[in-house]
């Protein structure tokens, strides 16, 4: 049979741990498809958050308004009942020297009438640059968890902040400061008190076709430290194969009982297309 002059493109993207599908699915059915689509537009966001252009230069955002926000459900009856929540948005507005960011989240997930997991949290950053280097910056968060040792985690804080390096094929960022953290653990045992916070951007483009990003925040006070850390290593390998390596640490200096220190996530994507 004679083709036509015709290109037809698709992507399969495999995901490290993503959910396993039902036995007996029939490739082509309407559910594997949507779900395949929701693997590859999680995977595509991963791949392209990190090259972002807007960490060159000396606004960290466009200008004017721009702005996303999502919400997903999946559930299951039979032999195992399930239910998935989550939704996630981000404001953000430029003007000038000035950047504002607000961005929420939010993650419900049950299993078989049981909870497992109970996370919301609400985020507001503003910078204002003086110099292609130097800004100062504010910050308000609040995280709420059900199943961390802090069920609540709230803090302000403003300081200065330095772009150490910023080129093209390299960009550095780091802001520290003071502020207020109030906490609230799972026994409803609360407290305010100073405390300061840490945060470095690094960037770093191996060549066109791959990057490193590694993201560190350190939050600390008398209660406890909290650091995060979320290293990815992207790679372009040819115009149809890419993929990428993520390691993501949470330490907790101090636990409640039974409850451990650290938390990892390593995360493995591949897309291919032809």
């Amino acid at each position: 049979m004679q083709t036509r002059n015709t290109l037809a493109a698709s992507v399969l993207a495999l995901l490290m741990a993503a959910p396993v599908f039902a036995q007996g699915a029939i490739v082509g059915i309407e559910d594997l498809d949507d779900r395949i689509d929701d693997i590859q537009e999680d995977v595509g966001d991963e791949l392209a958050e990190g090259s972002d252009r807007d960490r060159f230069g000396t606004n960290q955002y466009a200008q004017g308004w721009t702005g996303s926000a999502s919400l997903g459900f999946s559930g299951t009856t039979g032999n195992t009942d399930t239910a998935d929540l989550d939704f996630a948005g981000r404001l953000r507005y430029g003007n000038g020297p000035w950047n504002h960011t607000l961005g929420f989240a939010g993650e419900f997930s049950e299993d078989n009438d049981v909870r497992n997991k109970e996370e919301i949290f609400l985020t507001y950053d503003v910078n204002r640059y003086f110099t292609e280097q130097f800004y100062l910056f504010g910050l308000g968060s609040v995280r709420y968890d059900n199943f961390d040792s802090n069920r609540l985690d709230g803090f302000i804080g403003v300081g200065p902040g330095y772009r150490v390096i910023n080129t093209p094929t390299q960009t550095w960022r780091i802001q520290a400061g003071p502020g207020v953290r109030y906490i609230e653990d799972q026994l409803r045992n609360d407290s305010t008190e100073v405390a300061g916070i840490a945060a470095s951007r690094y960037y770093f483009a191996f060549s066109g076709n791959a990057f490193l990003t590694m993201d560190t925040d350190v939050l600390f006070s008398d209660e406890d430290t909290v650091v995060t850390n979320d290293l990815g290593v992207n790679f372009k390998m040819t115009d149809r194969l890419a993929t990428r390596v993520s390691y993501r640490t949470e330490w907790d200096s101090d636990p409640l009982p039974g409850l451990k220190s650290t938390d990892n996530k390593l995360g493995v994507s591949l897309v291919y297309g032809f």
